[in-house]
């Protein structure tokens, strides 16, 4: 099943299904995809009973234009860092010491709204060292406390595609003070399709999405990393994060930046690994980070060239909403 996030008046947009194509939909039988995910258990037959009803061809057409983030916001936004290639490379571009740990990584970020997949995104000044990060992400339901890695899986019942947007020269500040990120992880942005892990067919496994994340930088191809690389499965994410919590529905949990050890032939997920990479190879890094008007591309691609997550495609907007609301809402004020 896909799903997909309209936008209305309500903050939380208007739940659809979605057809394999991306091109028609049906309202869902929840408001909402956080409602639904809320009462996943009681829904889904319905559901799947939509999502068979647009595969026979019903469907209205898909205006692109109107597509949110599928969960426009949440309860819980947890980011996992489960490539090792990219904290290696992290360490040495922040020049900071080994983590010593056998645990996943993790902090939790900001999940009051989540950017949709065309938003312009709003930053105050490109000296703050502007980044995207390529990840992949999953939505649980109501998941308990002390959950086995196994039970896990069968709690992950969305997969979404991210943009975890970085500001790189805040970062190593606020990680040296020991009390994690605020400044530097503003709000991520998502693909417009949320889907049933079933519908990856075999870019599903072990709790990975196998599926290369196609990122372009101003039109131009800067990674094509493979997803199935994690060292932890996103089971064991979810694990780690409930291992002394319950964690709501609606928990969202991420990948962290999509990275591969063969990054010289594959490049990377976001601009300041590459810069690692510069500082190993040439002694400085070169590549820049955003600037205003620059665009980021991002399409998670199967073995079939399908996209099921559709199509991350946004720009960098230097300057604050005239309304201090999301970009998608305010008027521009000079930055």
């Amino acid at each position: 099943m896909r799903l997909a996030t309209l936008r209305n008046e309500i903050a939380d947009g208007q739940l659809v299904m979605v057809s394999r194509d991306g091109a028609r939909c049906l309202l869902a039988p929840s408001p909402s995809l956080i409602q639904a995910i809320e009462h996943w258990a009681d829904i889904e037959p319905a559901l799947r009973s939509i999502a068979a009803r647009i595969d026979a061809g019903e469907g209205e057409a898909l205006d692109p234009a109107l597509l949110r983030a599928p969960l426009p916001r949440s309860w819980q936004w947890l980011d996992g860092s489960a490539f090792s290639t990219h904290g290696e490379l992290m360490q040495i571009a922040f020049n900071l010491p080994p983590v010593e740990s056998d645990r996943p990584l993790m902090y939790q970020g900001i999940s009051d709204r989540f950017y949709g997949p065309n938003d312009p995104i709003p930053f105050p000044d490109e000296a703050d060292g502007i980044d995207f990060e390529g990840e992949f992400g999953v939505i649980v339901d109501a998941v308990p406390m002390g959950v086995s890695p196994e039970e896990a899986l069968g709690h992950i019942k969305l997969v979404v595609q991210i943009n975890d947007w970085s500001l790189r020269a805040i970062a190593p500040v606020e990680m040296k003070t020991g009390f994690g990120w605020v400044q530097a992880k503003p709000a991520c942005s998502m693909a417009p399709f949320a889907v049933t892990p079933d519908e990856l067919g075999d870019a599903w496994r072990s709790g990975r999405v196998c599926m290369d994340l196609h990122v372009d930088c101003n039109g131009k191809a800067f990674g094509r990393a493979n997803g199935s690389a994690m060292d932890f499965g996103f089971h064991d994410l979810v694990a780690h994060a409930a291992r002394t919590r319950d964690l709501v529905a609606g928990t969202i949990i991420g990948s962290g930046t999509v990275s591969n050890p063969n990054y010289a032939e594959v490049g990377s997920s976001c601009i300041s690994e590459v810069r690692a990479i510069e500082i190993i190879r040439d002694g400085h890094p070169s590549t820049p980070f955003m600037r205003h008007g620059d665009t980021v591309r991002m399409e998670g691609l199967d073995l079939n060239g399908s996209a099921p997550f559709g199509i991350i495609e946004q720009s960098v907007a230097i300057g604050i909403p005239a309304t201090g609301q999301p970009a998608e809402h305010g008027k521009w004020s000079a930055g």
